[in-house]
């Protein structure tokens, strides 16, 4: 199940692969560059099971509610991790509410609730608001024990 980028160079829509969204790829009209996924991917359960199973980075993954004030606190953190981030790892959010099944698989109880999966297993868990160097910091905890 790929997904789908637009071009920012021409518009036009592209299919990456899971595996391929912390990689630098090209458009396949104008062969511009598309840069690593640098912003937080609104997933399904479909979908983020394959990310989870197929990234070769680690993953942040933003379990959240719309109706949520610490969530909307934290979306601007969870961004930026993803901007500073880009190319080292992918950012995913899930919405709790049309996501309910994933939630309960991982447990999660309160929200804002910050997973990070390396390999294609879960490493850390936290519920509760945190800045984006708190996250970075995780990210970068998950990248160092799959490359020893």
């Amino acid at each position: 199940m790929p997904v789908i980028r637009t071009c920012k160079a021409c518009g036009q829509k592209n299919r990456i692969a899971a595996s391929r969204l912390a990689d630098t790829g090209r458009c396949g009209a104008c062969k511009t560059p598309l840069p690593p996924l640098d912003e937080p991917l609104q997933v399904d359960t479909a979908l983020f099971d394959e990310i989870v199973q197929n990234a070769r980075v680690p993953i942040l993954v933003d379990f959240w509610a719309d109706w949520c004030g610490p969530c909307r606190a934290a979306a601007p953190e969870v961004a930026l991790t993803a901007k500073d981030m880009a190319g080292q790892t992918v950012v995913l959010k899930v919405d709790t509410d049309k996501n309910q099944q994933l939630a309960s698989r991982y447990g999660v109880r309160g929200i804002p609730n910050f997973a990070v999966f390396s390999a294609g297993k879960l490493v850390r868990q936290q519920a509760g608001l945190v800045g984006h160097e708190v996250m970075e910091g995780w990210l970068r905890s998950a990248a160092s024990m799959t490359s020893v």
